[in-house]
């Protein structure tokens, strides 16, 4: 006896996702539940599914299970046993023929027992049932792809009840692997996956999942995920009816709040709702406590067109305009169920998005300010955020938002100073102005965020020269990255990564900038390294920024920045010792060679350049002690020292860290209060 199809050919091409190895008890465990109906045995119908293990424990526990001190062992068989109808004639001959219609009424597709095979290398039934004479009969056969239905037994049995046994054997190991192994995970996916017989009207048999350690009756499981009744409505999507059932689960499920498809009264697919409905996140709360929501849909729509395997619906994601107007799409349904969804939860999401505001409102007042000129502009629905996401998920989530601005703008920019043909003065000045505000808090957006680099960067300098842990002070390289990058010229450093404001404003505007380098490679200089030993020497850590401001000839003046480690305390006489010999030594062996422009061009008179030479340090008694041998004047707060260097023609500042930082402060304090940045 064969199946009237090419079996392997149609196993070949019947698809089964690895995550998806207990779909085919699942199938089963729905068989048998549609066989206690066809019995009349609703009241009393009973299945059990018995776990078969390997005796070798496994010690992986299965996808999303913590180990335990007792790893599950591998699963070999499932063995399910019903008191439905059982392999009656008419059933049998339903099995053994493909893509039959016996059960067409109830969503059925005749390709069920194909699952069966792809996760298991044999099937074996065992079924009393009572036939058309009143009689007991016993029939029990094997299934297997390469036999087909084989070994078909039958004969009566007297005084016996009606009684079906399926066994699943041999579970492949791909799908094994990727399956649950206790008792609990199985018998939850169980219940989820046919959690709508335990909703509908009249409920489940009673099913029980159980190994030779535990077993769990999916009654009782269903009473812990739930968490109050359901609620049932009708909803019309282009003349077509799709029931709803909105569905409090307890917040003790492990699982998100979702959209369940089904299709026969099994669940088919399922779609997160994270993201989609505003302030739909986390758990929500009712008079009861928290809860998880779910929808489940369905319809004869839906049942028309699922998929043989039942793993997903024939439905196109949109409908060309063409048909859209009478053609139902999955957008269509979607976007109806979401809307109900909302309708539904309104008043347990008012508390969630009222905390999601606030949480991006705290986040743009404390952090973020660059995007407030443009929260105004930001859909509602990309608002309702988590209130929990991180501060990182926030930042990238707005600077979405922010893109799409922006990306919005600049294609309106290419059109609005062009008025359409039949476009009166009115709407092209109101579309102008609606162009020109964007524009202004776009701008407001962009100053936002310079000014909130600022404030990253000055606290930054400010952890920097702080005494470490281990009671040890930063290398002077760490301040030296802060303020400008490490061996770089000013082509080869973006604007963004310059910080030279926190010293001087003036300094963003240079004709030619080198960081870190030394003189021979610096090509506004022609000193050659091989004769000034001390700046190779210094080059590491000691070696100055060359800045040669402005643009004409000659320039305004050079400047020389020189950095020494927080708190050092063994300056003393000398150029190799003293940071402010050191400056100006570089600042005289630059002015001996002949110096150019960044554009190659000879400076006259490079010698009398004036010079602006910037030390920045920690005002040790020996950095203090070189300052009165330099004759310089203590500024009036005492973190400075000053003075003009007639011989080099060079003016000489001291500038303590605390001075540098509290100096950054105070200039950028104006922006920070009217950003509402915090400052101290």
């Amino acid at each position: 006896m064969t199946l009237a199809t090419n079996l392997a050919g149609r196993l070949r091409n019947t698809p089964l996702p690895t995550t998806k190895g207990l779909f085919p008890m699942f199938e089963a465990v729905a068989n048998s539940i549609h066989s206690i109906e066809d019995a009349g045995q609703e009241s009393n119908g009973r299945i059990s599914i018995r776990i078969i293990r390997d005796g070798q424990a496994s010690l992986d526990p299965g996808p999303n299970e913590r180990p335990g001190p007792e790893p599950k062992s591998d699963i070999l068989d499932f063995v399910i046993t019903d008191n439905g109808i059982g392999f009656t004639d008419s059933n049998l001959e339903s099995f053994q023929t493909l893509d039959s219609d016996y059960k067409a009424d109830r969503g059925g597709r005749g390709v069920g027992r194909l699952l069966w095979l792809k996760a298991f290398s044999r099937v074996i039934i065992e079924s009393t049932y009572v036939s058309d004479t009143g009689t007991p009969h016993q029939r029990s056969f094997t299934f297997t792809a390469k036999d087909d239905v084989s070994k078909v037994e039958r004969g009566e049995v007297p005084g016996k009840s009606r009684k079906t046994i399926v066994t699943l054997s041999n579970f492949a190991e791909r799908y094994r692997d990727a399956a649950p192994k206790t008792v609990r995970s199985i018998a939850r996916g169980l219940l989820e996956h046919c959690l709508w017989y335990f909703i509908r009207e009249g409920g489940a048999p009673v099913i029980e999942v159980y190994d030779d350690e535990e077993s769990i009756e999916l009654g009782l499981l269903f009473e812990e995920y739930m968490h109050s009744s359901s609620f049932l409505e009708t909803v019309e999507i282009k003349d077509v009816s799709f029931d709803l059932v909105h569905v409090k689960l307890s917040a003790l499920v492990s699982r998100g709040h979702s959209i369940s498809y089904c299709a026969a009264n099994r669940l088919v697919k399922q779609e997160s709702l994270r993201g989609k409905i505003p302030g739909l996140y986390g758990n929500i709360s009712d008079s009861n406590g928290e809860f998880v929501y779910e929808c489940y849909v369905s319809s004869d729509f839906l049942d028309d067109r699922v998929r043989s395997e039942r793993t997903d619906f024939d439905i196109d994601e949109v409908v060309e305009s063409l048909f859209e107007a009478t053609e139902i799409s999955q957008r269509d349904i979607q976007e109806a169920v979401e809307e109900r969804a909302q309708d539904y939860l309104r008043e347990f999401l008012e508390a969630q998005e009222k905390r999601a505001k606030e949480r991006i409102q705290s986040f743009v007042a404390n952090k973020a300010p660059r995007y407030r000129p443009i929260l105004s502009r930001i859909p509602s629905n990309e608002l309702s955020v988590d209130p929990e996401i991180s501060d990182k998920d926030l930042d990238l989530h707005l600077h979405r938002q922010l893109v799409e601005i922006e990306a919005g703008m600049l294609a309106e920019g290419h059109d609005v100073m062009k008025p359409g043909l039949d476009e009166d003065f009115d709407t092209y000045r109101s579309r102008l102005d609606s162009y020109l505000s964007t524009a202004e808090d776009l701008k407001r957006a962009d100053l936002a965020n310079y000014v909130s680099h600022r404030k990253v960067i000055i606290d930054l300098l400010d952890m920097a020269i702080r005494r470490k842990g281990d009671g040890r002070y930063e290398r002077e390289d760490l301040v030296h990255t802060l303020i400008m990058p490490m061996r770089v010229e000013s082509q080869d450093a973006p604007l963004e990564r310059s910080n030279l404001w926190l010293v001087d404003e003036r300094l963003a505007f240079h004709d030619y900038l080198a960081s870190d380098k030394s003189l021979s490679s610096i090509p506004i200089t022609g000193s050659e390294s091989g004769k000034e030993p001390d700046l190779v020497a210094l080059r590491v850590f000691d070696n100055p920024v060359l800045v040669s401001e402005g643009a004409s000839l000659p320039p305004e003046a050079l400047t020389i920045i020189e950095l020494k480690r927080p708190m050092r305390n063994d300056i003393s006489a000398g150029e190799d010792k003293d940071p402010i010999e050191q400056a100006l030594g570089y600042l005289e062996r630059i002015r001996a060679g002949k110096v150019k422009t960044a554009n190659g061009r000879l400076i006259p008179g490079s010698e009398n350049v004036p010079g602006f030479c910037y030390v920045l340090c920690d005002l040790t008694p020996s950095m203090v002690q070189r300052c009165r041998m330099k004759d310089a004047i203590r500024t009036s707060d005492g973190l400075g020292y000053f003075f003009y260097h007639k011989e080099f023609n060079a003016y000489v500042e001291i500038i303590s860290f605390d001075r540098l930082v509290n100096a950054a402060k105070e200039r950028n304090r104006a922006f920070f209060d009217k950003l509402g940045l915090p400052t101290n």
